[in-house]
């Protein structure tokens, strides 16, 4: 296993990061135990999680999967300093959390002790914000026409994240956690932040984790430039796009237990015609290659330079040792070809 740096905290995170948000509906407290365990001697020591999973999220569900991180941790506490530990809190949107509010200085306060209770630790090593308070341009929202950035004031959005940095201050002062970071935010975002800390004395966002794929590469090269610029660590989330790289959903095929199969909160918007034409094709350069798709996928995402750390998830240990495997592996000059091909053909699939 390789570690790099966590961006400006200096912490070295494995380059893979256990993803957690299946645990809970998916996966079983059992199974979620052998995850860890295994993961752990496979020299990973980051995993991420956040109040709102399991995945799809719902009221019945909410804080389910860091029940069962701090279940695990309440069984093995001399294991606890052994990874990093990452959290994050709701934003806006969903009813049950907080009456649906936006992010502010109170609910991170509430947040961060609810998720220590939940997680049965003293301390969270990465505190996150899920996604902004302003639209996110994520989960295919990136289209021209779909957000506005006006629908707020510049100067309320910064006086909201200044009372953001300030809670986050007080958290890492109690001594709650350790470092902060984003997730589905944008380059104006980090860099907004960066200024605010510098500007208030103020903690660093450390930290992004947005969507990054083969089939979703839009933050190369200018957010993922920011971010090497600025000593932002980059934390690619659903390196699979949803599982869809690996093949298993092609010609509409809907395996039984799959992810698929479950409701969406977002909807299944990975899958268009152009992305199902561009799977295919990956899944012919996987195999020329003798690697699996999930692992060209995989492959690709961890080489790209800028990235830190890659969050993977698996509902099987067969996926997870499967998708392990690639991180100790690399593409070929010919390899790297055959995807800038497809990659160039087709950029932007859904």
């Amino acid at each position: 296993m390789q570690y790099s740096s966590l961006g400006s905290s200096q912490e070295q995170v494995s380059r893979v990061c256990l993803g957690s948000m299946t645990w809970g509906i998916q996966n079983s407290q059992q199974e979620a135990n052998e995850q860890i365990e295994f993961s752990l001697t496979q020299g990973v020591n980051f995993i991420d999680t956040a109040e709102m999973y399991p995945v799809p999220p719902s009221g019945k569900t909410y804080g389910g999967t860091e029940s069962i991180i701090g279940n695990w941790i309440a069984a093995n506490p001399s294991r606890r300093k052994e990874f990093i530990l990452a959290s994050k809190i709701a934003g806006s949107g969903l009813s049950y959390i907080r009456e649906g509010s936006a992010i502010s200085g109170e609910s991170i306060i509430q947040a961060v002790d609810a998720s220590l209770k939940r997680l049965q630790t003293d301390y969270i090593d990465l505190f996150q914000l899920h996604w902004p308070n302003r639209v996110s341009p994520h989960f295919a929202k990136h289209w021209p026409g779909r957000i506005s950035f006006s629908q707020t004031e510049t100067a309320t959005e910064k006086q909201q994240m200044l009372e953001i940095l300030q809670a986050l201050d007080l958290c890492i002062k109690a001594g709650k956690i350790r470092f902060c970071g984003l997730s589905d935010d944008t380059p104006w975002g980090i860099n907004t932040y960066l200024q605010l800390s510098e500007q208030h004395g103020l903690p660093k966002i450390v930290s992004i984790q947005n969507e990054f794929s083969l089939l979703h590469a839009k933050d190369w090269p200018y957010l993922i430039e920011n971010c090497v610029r600025e000593n932002v660590a980059y934390l690619p989330w659903s390196p699979l796009a949803g599982g869809a790289l690996s093949g298993k959903y092609l010609n509409n095929q809907l395996p039984a237990g799959s992810r698929w199969t479950f409701e969406q909160r977002q909807g299944i918007f990975r899958n268009t015609p152009l992305s199902q034409q561009a799977i295919a094709r990956y899944v012919e350069v996987a195999q020329s290659h003798k690697i699996t798709p999930s692992q060209l996928a995989l492959i690709w995402c961890n080489q790209m330079e800028g990235v830190t750390s890659t969050i993977i998830g698996a509902t099987s240990m067969t996926q997870l040792k499967e998708n392990l495997a690639a991180f100790d592996m690399n593409l070929s000059p010919k390899a790297k070809s055959d995807i800038n091909l497809v990659l160039r053909e087709f950029p932007v699939p859904f």
